[in-house]
């Protein structure tokens, strides 16, 4: 184990815990090491005989490192990772020990799948399921207890081989992409690309609060959010704590996050204090999606993990604090060949630039087309709570494209392009300070899925989902998009329209039927919810109504087409989201029932009791001491208002008991408990919630057992 990184440079020690080219270059046979190359960039599938001796080697260096046990770490639809931790001793014939790890052993491994989510997808007593091993992505060491852990990402499939995991679609998704490009731009006359890929980069954002308080809340620890608690006088709106100087405990926290997530070979680039108090960001350099969505899900384990070794809880949820900032998980997207040009690239001409053109409609095209799909893959619990607040954008899914590419597609449908576009730049006006470059895209914070250069940004995405999902959406929409618009133009070549005409036409036609999904303006006012419903697009507020997606025949036969999920797959997401929905709210409202009756009611009864022996005793003493009557009427009135409060939320908790108790009386475990819990379960929530934050300010703090939000978002 590396140890004293702190004065090292980091390119000294980075993916120094991967089986990565150079330790394979290393550790294998020449040969080996080839084929594994090629598995990685062309897909091909190993050999028994190859894939023994790249376990071979792995092992060795994993061993060297005092790692003692393996796993295949994979991907499971509960929303993280999944391990089981097999030894690397056996016994030989002679019955000595010896360690041992074959190449079946890498490449397929059996964990017991029956707990797993799988959507109806098999029985229990079909339970078995399989991980395959993902060569694409490196093997790494894992920190953890007192030493260390080979962990081979993996696949996950079932007994009949349909998916059970999120990254098994996100590899298919990714081939289809490739196909389709490689398709599109031979049509456009670019020859010669072995392989398209997508990426991806997203910016982590997190909330990080000392330990001893979230032990504290029964709410943070169930659920990952607040079911109560009163804005304090202060919260985030003199914006100090953005961008401001971190303070060194949290500093000292993303440091020790850095170090091992070099080591992983996880290129964390950027950090920064985010919005509301206690909330920070982490951001990555681009990296291949299917990477990139494995490296996004060690970046929140090892978070996870430091902030418990530094006496903090880390924060993942979308809203775990209520009337402040959310956090999301801002998924940079664009595409490219593997030979190294970025088709999102516009150049300093995009006008004149026909291949970025057609890319960037074809994403116009997949997200107008596949917007209600797109909204579904970032629907959750967490999620409904924060798309639409003032930190997010809303549940509309709108591309904005800035000033100039908004200028070149409007040219571009009345058929005048006559105009040339130069490199804007900003002249501060002093002679000390160098001129900027301006940039084009001119973002829209506010939008849900915005250019920003040479990518797009999906801000929609939950800062606790992983990302193999909207990214897996992405790619098959973008596939399907692509085949689109390279049939349309090849059907008016093979009716005898030339090359460049034929382009031109097809793209005129597309930007002018995607015109509605592009939207310049502040998607948080109510002109974007008007222009929605003027426009026709999709306005899916909660989980339940997002869902209803997957029920769509077209959207299924699509990702059915490009080989990405089947319908039985489809099915399967269907009946796994909609669980995972109501019963975390159905964990929430049972937590939010225990908090009501073991700490805010039987505290403010006690605060209520003192004030009512010290108004009586006012009463009886105040003849003798000469209280005036407005004295005792204007206390009178705040213990009638403590009382009269208190009668209220008890009736509410007794409201909530019973919303609770109908609950368990549904048959159908699908859509209308789903509906239940939305349109009454989490209404019947924010009611208590009002009056017991009411109460919470009416109540002496030595009294309120729950920690408060001025001490979790203030204190360091």
């Amino acid at each position: 184990m590396l140890e004293n990184l702190s004065k090292k440079a980091v390119s000294s020690y980075f993916g120094a815990m991967t089986f990565d080219k150079k330790v394979m270059r290393k550790k294998l046979p020449k040969e080996v090491y080839r084929a594994v190359q090629k598995t990685i960039q062309s897909g091909n599938k190993l050999s028994e005989e190859i894939a023994g001796a790249v376990a071979h080697g792995m092992k060795e260096w994993a061993m060297e490192h005092g790692a003692t046990h393996y796993t295949h770490w994979f991907q499971p639809m509960t929303g993280s990772t999944a391990e089981k931790h097999d030894a690397f001793l056996t016994f030989d014939k002679d019955g000595a020990p010896i360690e041992r790890f074959s190449g079946t052993q890498l490449i397929q491994g059996e964990p017991d799948a029956s707990s797993f989510p799988s959507g109806g997808m098999r029985t229990t007593f079909e339970a078995r399921g399989y991980t395959a091993w993902d060569p694409t992505s490196p093997a790494f060491l894992m920190k953890g207890g007192t030493g260390l852990t080979l962990c081979i990402p993996t696949v996950f499939i079932s007994y009949h081989g349909e998916a059970l995991d999120e990254k098994t679609p996100l590899l298919r998704s990714m081939s289809a992409v490739s196909k389709s490009a490689i398709k599109l731009l031979g049509i456009l006359g670019v020859e010669g690309v072995t392989r398209v890929n997508t990426f991806a980069g997203c910016e982590q954002e997190y909330f990080l609060i000392d330990r001893k308080f979230y032990t504290m809340r029964p709410d943070l620890v169930m659920s990952g959010r607040t079911l109560l608690g009163a804005n304090p006088p202060k919260g985030q709106q003199l914006e100090d704590h953005y961008f401001g100087s971190i303070p060194n405990r949290m500093l000292a926290f993303m440091q020790e996050v850095e170090e091992e997530l070099y080591q992983l070979g996880i290129p964390a680039k950027t950090r920064h204090n985010e919005v509301a108090p206690h909330q920070f960001e982490i951001a990555p350099i681009y990296e291949k999606a299917n990477i990139a969505a494995d490296h996004n899900l060690l970046v929140m384990e090892v978070m996870r993990r430091v902030a418990e070794k530094k006496g903090m809880a880390l924060l993942l949820h979308e809203k775990p604090f209520d009337g402040i900032n959310g956090s999301g998980k801002h998924n940079n997207w664009s595409i490219g060949t593997a030979e190294g040009t970025n088709l999102l690239e516009p150049g300093d001409t995009p006008e004149s630039n026909i291949q970025f053109l057609v890319f960037l409609v074809a994403v116009l095209k997949g997200v107008f087309k596949r917007s209600a799909a797109l909204r579904a893959s970032i629907a959750s619990i967490g999620n409904d709570h924060r798309l639409g607040a003032n930190e997010a954008p809303p549940a509309v899914v709108t591309v904005f494209l800035g000033e100039l590419l908004e200028k070149v597609l409007d040219a571009i449908e009345s058929g005048k392009v006559d105009f040339a576009t130069e490199k804007q730049v900003l002249d501060l006006g002093l002679s000390h300070l160098p001129v900027l470059n301006k940039d084009y895209t001119d973002r829209n914070r506010t939008s849900p899925f915005a250019f920003t250069g040479n990518k797009f940004e999906f801000r929609a995405v939950g800062s606790s989902q992983p990302i193999s999902v909207p990214n897996m959406v992405l790619n098959t929409l973008m596939a399907e998009a692509m085949d689109e618009l390279a049939d349309a133009i090849q059907s008016k070549i093979d009716s005898g329209i030339d090359k460049d005409t034929a382009i031109q036409e097809v793209l005129r036609a597309e930007i002018k039927a995607t015109k509605p999904v592009r939207y310049q303006g502040d998607n948080y006012s109510e002109d974007l919810q008007q222009a929605a419903a003027d426009r026709g697009l999709p306005n899916l507020k909660n989980t339940p109504q997002a869902m209803r997606t997957l029920l769509d025949k077209d959207t299924r036969n699509m990702f059915a087409k490009y080989g990405v999920l089947s319908n039985e797959e489809m099915e399967s997401r269907l009946n796994t989201r909609l669980e995972r929905y109501f019963k975390g709210i159905d964990i929430e409202a049972r937590t939010l029932q225990l908090m009501l009756k073991t700490f805010v009611i039987p505290n403010v009864s006690e605060y209520q009791g003192e004030i009512a022996i010290s108004y009586n005793g006012l009463v009886d003493a105040a003849d003798r001491i000469g209280v005036s009557g407005n004295t005792l009427k204007s206390q009178g009135d705040h213990l009638k208002e403590l009382a009269e409060n208190l009668g209220l939320l008890i009736d509410l908790t007794a409201e909530l008991d019973g919303v609770i108790e109908k609950m368990e009386t549904f048959e159908d475990e699908g859509f209308e408990v789903a509906d239940y819990c939305a349109e009454v379960v989490l209404p019947c929530m924010n009611k208590v919630r009002e009056v017991a934050d009411r109460l919470e300010f009416m109540v002496d703090r030595d009294k309120w057992q729950l920690p408060t939000y001025s001490e979790m978002l203030f204190e360091h």
